[in-house]
């Protein structure tokens, strides 16, 4: 059964038309390739979809594709740091000119916003749809519309047009200049009619051909020299045309792109919020550049956490001290300004123990500043409530704020657990979910509607029923929001999101590369990591549909689970075996995985699955352990044989055959004294040993891959009906239990 989710925004839904046409309006990305950029040389193209999902295995460099992303508009932050950003490799190349290194491109759909950049830039709607922005290292941008197209064939077809307009008209003049007119219009219009393409530069060598012609001192009365000029100006137009710059590159249009894109949030695990805080290292670290990944993280958190609640860490810290601290203050501010005379005034002091009893006055003011922060952390804590609240509609927490000194603290209850305790003893979930909260809709601006949100590793320590409910959560989030996170875990991506999937890998080169093919090769990685993690998405949810109204059956390993399920299909294919419930073999490895399995599996109905277990020795030892603990059923018992084996079951002549194809070493073939009367294992083990070699470990489990492929395919036809008869009982055995 599908876990319900836990996490929810804004239950007020959209029709996917209302959504669609929301996302219509806005400036959305499409791709975007990262370059030069810590551990990526190239990371070649990366198409992305409303919301996203980068695979990979740690240290494949998921988080060198979100940080360019971030840093190419950020809502806040991302600073280029080239100590940090600069590619080791190239670190002195790009320091000597940064203007001349791209580290992100990213190509975004314009949307409904293509008509106004369109006849900005005085080019079709449809060559303004897609727009490409790149970020410089000098902190620059390049932008370009991909799609425009200088329209060489029609300015080609202005400049014959104006010429044959010309010799027409030279034809029907008596002027001096006519001659030499008519013989230059003549030739030019043999030249662009030529076989080789016209480029903007003949039609340049035109215009000034004709602009030769024309005298310094023109007669006034001339009729030619009017036509020349025209000619002229129209072959200079036509010549503009075909050579007409990228008008992304104009700074009104470039401003105006710039303006229109959506801003990246960047969050990570790093910023979550601790239940208790030191205020005076929060005020340290909020005016400190210098900071480490984790502790600048924090100190973000800790700094949108105060200015949307409307504190200031100092103000509290100042409000919260006490006579102590003001005495302390007062006699170190003594000493500094008198030096030796303030050290003998202040020892005098302590002697006579004057100023260590506070006056009355000072005891009110002391007094009045705590009721003030008192308050302000009251009202700052039904403000995040409310907010809270507004978005989160799973459940009704209630934060509370307190100081206590130089301490700082978040508690929190709700309806369930009315009893308030710290932040940090609550879920993980809960941690990431205000934090992350927090920076959004903070840094935001209150137009998080046109946010792209960068999560790195979002949930990685949430139990994985909480991470697959968060995958759910991010279908919601991305109604108003583009997604890209970062991911190893298979709960994060889900089998019916597998569209969202993108596999990041460390590739031959060393250089991070990301890929929508999740068959690609991964470089170096020969176990595939990235799409591990996707096929195990894939298998669970196979696995969770295959035992939905199924009946488990327990078996020893993955040999007899292959054998078991060919036989099942080969026997349901003749018709031969029809159960009222499917048939599902899980493979346990030992007798005491056994019994935990079986009760995992069991089922209020029918109780606990039966467990299959051969007659060899090592199943002889487990029967002995099971019998007592869940229903056992034997093999040997089943199919009338002593010592048997899962191969027993097969067609012993066809089984011989296809060993001697895995273990080639023998001189002697196994299917040459090989008695379907005895248990082929103790046989196979026997003939090895004879034969003076040790059989590989796996033997069993190529054995049955072999005889899956020949039942399966050309050797299905050979199949007996007694063969099928002695299946179909022992299924029949298994289905009842």
């Amino acid at each position: 059964m599908r876990h319900v989710s836990e996490f929810q925004i804004d239950a007020n839904q959209q029709s996917e038309t209302a959504v669609q046409e929301a996302l219509n309006d806005r400036v959305t990305l499409t791709r975007f390739r990262v370059s030069n950029f810590r551990s990526v040389t190239d990371s070649g193209w990366l198409t992305l979809d409303q919301v996203t999902a980068l695979i990979g295995v740690n240290e494949s460099g998921k988080t060198n594709l979100l940080l360019p992303l971030w840093k190419l508009n950020p809502a806040s932050g991302g600073e280029i740091v080239p100590i940090s950003d600069y590619p080791k490799a190239l670190f002195a190349t790009i320091r000597n000119a940064p203007e001349q290194f791209q580290f992100v491109t990213a190509e975004f759909d314009t949307g409904a916003q293509a008509a106004q950049l369109a006849e900005m830039a005085g080019i079709p709607a449809a060559q303004a749809r897609r727009v490409s922005v790149a970020r410089l290292y000098d902190g620059g941008y390049q932008i370009a519309f991909p799609d425009f197209v200088r329209d060489s064939d029609a300015a080609h077809a202005r400049a014959l047009e104006a010429l044959t307009a010309a010799r027409d008209a030279l034809a029907e003049l008596d002027d001096p200049l006519q001659a030499d007119a008519a013989r230059l219009v003549a030739v030019l219009l043999i030249d662009l009619n030529g076989a080789e393409p016209v480029t903007g530069n003949d039609l340049r060598l035109a215009r000034n051909r004709v602009a030769a012609l024309i005298p310094e001192d023109p007669p006034a009365t001339s009729h030619v020299i009017p036509l020349l000029r025209r000619l002229q100006k129209s072959l200079g137009q036509a010549m503009a045309a075909m050579i007409q710059p990228d008008p992304a590159t104009r700074d009104t249009l470039r401003r105006a792109v710039l303006e229109r894109l959506p801003r990246f949030v960047y969050y990570s695990n790093y910023g979550n919020l601790d239940s208790e805080i030191y205020l005076p290292h929060v005020v340290e670290n909020m005016g400190r550049s210098d900071l480490g990944a984790k502790e600048g993280a924090k100190a973000r958190t800790l700094r949108v956490l105060f200015d949307f609640v409307g504190l200031k860490a100092s103000e509290i810290l100042e409000l919260g001290r006490d006579f102590r601290e003001l005495r302390e203050e007062a006699e170190a501010r003594m000493i500094a300004e008198q030096g030796r005379t303030g050290r003998i005034r202040s020892l005098w002091m302590r002697v006579r123990n004057e100023g260590h009893q506070p006056d009355p006055a000072l005891l009110e003011q002391i007094s009045t500043s705590k009721r003030t922060r008192s308050i302000l952390l009251q009202s700052a804590g039904t403000k995040l409530t409310e907010r809270f609240a507004e978005w989160w509609r799973q459940g009704d927490y209630r934060f509370r704020f307190e100081a206590d000194g130089s301490h700082f603290r978040i508690w929190v209850a709700d309806a369930r657990r009315p009893q308030e305790v710290e932040l940090e003893h609550r879920s993980t979930g809960l941690q990431w979910f205000l934090s992350f909260f927090l920076v959004f809709l903070h840094e935001a601006k209150g137009a998080h509607d046109n946010c792209v949100l960068l999560l790195d590793e979002p949930g990685h320590s949430l139990h994985p029923l909480a991470q697959r409910d968060l995958s759910a959560f991010f279908d919601g989030l991305g109604a108003g929001n583009q997604i890209v996170y970062t991911t190893h875990s298979p709960f994060l991506v889900d089998a019916d999101r597998l569209a969202r999937a993108r596999k990041v890998f460390v590739d031959t080169d060393g250089s991070t590369r990301a890929t929508g093919d999740l068959l690609l090769a991964e470089g170096t990685d020969t176990q595939r990591g990235a799409g591990f993690a996707v096929r195990a998405a894939l298998n669970m949810a196979v696995a969770e549909a295959s035992l939905q109204g199924a009946r488990p059956v327990l078996v020893q390993g993955q040999v007899e689970q292959r054998y078991l399920s060919l036989i099942k299909t080969l026997c349901t294919a003749k018709g031969q075996f029809l159960p009222s419930h499917d048939i599902v073999f899980a493979p346990a490895c030992n007798a005491e995985i056994m019994p935990v399995m079986a009760r995992m599996l069991s089922d209020a109905d029918t109780g606990q699955p039966p467990v299959l277990i051969d007659d060899s020795a090592a199943g002889r030892a487990m029967k002995a352990q099971l019998r007592s603990v869940c229903p056992v059923l034997d093999l040997g018992a089943l199919i009338g044989l002593q010592g048997a084996t899962i191969e027993d079951l097969m067609p012993g002549a066809e089984m011989a055959m296809q060993l001697d194809r895995v273990e080639r070493r023998p001189e002697r073939l196994f299917a040459d004294q090989f008695d379907p009367d005895r248990p082929f294992a103790a046989q196979a083990d026997a003939w090895a040993a004879a034969e003076g070699i040790v059989l590989v470990s796996d033997w069993r489990l190529r054995l049955a891959e072999r005889m899956q492929r020949r039942l399966l395919g050309e050797a299905r036809a050979t199949l007996d009906g007694e063969t099928l008869t002695r299946w179909t009982r022992v299924l029949d055995h298994l289905a009842r239990g």
